[in-house]
């Protein structure tokens, strides 16, 4: 395994090594963010017994994700990656910190009332803490630019995206014994106590960031005005891309359908096994996504990752079309397990062209506006498609027209009606990504992605020469 990832990567050279450095730094943050975010979504509805209250706790974070992106992309963009990334963990753990304060001084009668202030101050001292870490990925994106060399920016997009998978599956194991170990205390500890581990680790780390470090050969951009957002300016790179618009606007799309699975997914596998078992199929299922961004690191995304991009999302919509077909835990786990492994290769395409096609000293500013543009898709259809299915498709496959219909050969019963909305969401996703293939904008932006020089032509410097 080592002499495979040898061939990857270099760690004598000291880009690569720093890479790696970055890679294990955030990994670790990562964790104890989702851990935090995960645990206090299971503590308020302990504590609460709201499903509103717990649900108010998934809008914050995901209005807030969708609102920060632009703004924390010019942070990136303003000032020194290390230096944002720091001042991301320094936030993080003050914030944590305090909130560790409130949480012992608080009564815990206080934490049962779905209306208690000192509660809510606390939920959102801590959900901002986890938000500040949004920032460390806008960032470590941009670094691969200047820290890997472009033949190898796929594989680096693949290993980060392993991390992902892997902050996943730990928060899963980790998060529930935590809250029931201690509630909050426990989390929050553990918390201020990476963090601060993180920010040592950090400063011992040199990351050399400077646009003049190597010769670029991408377009020239205006400079970043003083303010740190510029939204117009960004706009305005983005048109200037031929076809990046449109790749955002379908990522978008994507996630307008992607919202079926957030707000459905837990519904469906509860009405077809138990809740532990649903729990444990998970976080077996969550390994997917780490040997996705593993064979991702090793293969590589080809010639054309908008090709490959395009044609991953075929097959991710046409499984959505098939395990729903049968009321079968067996087609669900399946289908799930190759969702996972590929999800890795769509997220990495879409990082490598914009790494190629942006200039490097936008690059934070373009993929914070891509976060906002695509993260706001999700909650959106989370809270529209929930109703909709309770209201119309549930009683359609129940006792409506449905189950004469298609009730013969589909099934009847509230699952079926969940299952018949993830149907058709598959079937909306393939059209969505068979016009996308046709359009001339995917023929716009293969051939600029294709034609265009690397943003950075890397020189390699060995460790010791860096020391």
């Amino acid at each position: 395994m080592a002499r495979r990832t040898q061939r990857i990567f270099d760690f004598r050279i000291a880009s690569h090594a720093t890479f790696l450095h970055l890679l294990v730094n955030t990994l670790f943050v990562s964790v104890i963010n989702f851990t935090v975010w995960f645990a206090i979504t299971f503590w308020v509805f302990l504590e609460t017994k709201s499903v509103l209250a717990t649900g108010m706790v998934a809008g914050i974070f995901l209005a807030t994700t969708a609102l920060s992106g632009i703004w924390f992309g010019g942070l990136v963009d303003r000032y020194r990656k290390k230096t944002v990334m720091q001042a991301s963990a320094l936030a993080s753990l003050v914030l944590f910190a305090i909130s560790f304060v409130l949480y012992q001084s608080t009564p815990k009668q206080a934490f049962t009332d779905p209306g208690s202030v000192r509660r809510w101050i606390f939920i959102v001292l801590a959900m901002v803490g986890v938000i500040a870490g949004n920032v460390r990925s806008i960032a470590l994106q941009t670094l691969v630019t200047v820290l890997i060399e472009e033949d190898r920016r796929d594989k680096a997009n693949g290993l980060v995206g392993t991390t992902s998978g892997v902050s996943f599956l730990v928060t899963s194991v980790i998060s529930g014994v935590l809250v029931a170990a201690g509630g909050m205390f426990y989390v929050l500890l553990l918390g201020v106590g990476v963090l601060l581990l993180s920010v040592v680790h950090l400063a011992r780390v040199r990351v050399d960031d400077r646009v003049g470090r190597a010769s670029t050969g991408a377009a020239k951009s205006s400079k970043p005005g003083r303010g740190t957002t510029d939204l117009r300016g960004t706009f305005r790179l983005v048109r200037g891309v031929p076809g990046l618009l449109a790749l955002i606007a379908f990522s978008c799309f994507n996630n307008l359908l992607g919202g079926a699975f957030m707000a459905l997914m837990d519904p469906y596998g509860l009405s077809l096994m138990s809740v532990q078992g649903w729990g444990l199929l998970w976080g077996g299922l969550s390994a997917g996504f780490i040997v996705g961004g593993l064979a991702v690191a090793k293969t590589g995304l080809g010639r054309n990752p908008l090709r490959l991009l395009l044609g991953v999302n075929l097959i991710l919509w046409g499984v959505t079309c098939v395990f729903p077909l049968r009321s079968s835990i067996v087609l669900l786990a399946g289908g799930m397990a190759v969702y996972l492994v590929l999800i890795p290769y769509a997220e990495a395409a879409e990082q490598t062209i914009l790494q190629r096609v942006v200039p490097y000293e936008r690059q934070g500013r373009v993929f914070g506006f891509a976060q906002s543009i695509e993260q706001a898709a999700s909650p959106l259809t989370a809270f529209l498609i929930a109703p909709i299915t309770q209201l119309i498709f549930i009683p359609f496959m129940t006792t409506g027209a449905g189950v004469g219909l298609i009730g013969d050969w589909f099934g009847t019963g509230p699952d079926r009606g969940i299952a018949l909305v993830f149907v058709l969401a598959g079937i909306a996703g393939i059209c969505l990504t068979v016009g996308a293939l046709r359009s001339h904008y995917y023929r716009q932006l293969s051939s600029h992605y294709v034609d265009r020089r690397p943003a950075f032509a890397q020189k390699l410097t060995p460790v010791a020469d860096c020391a």
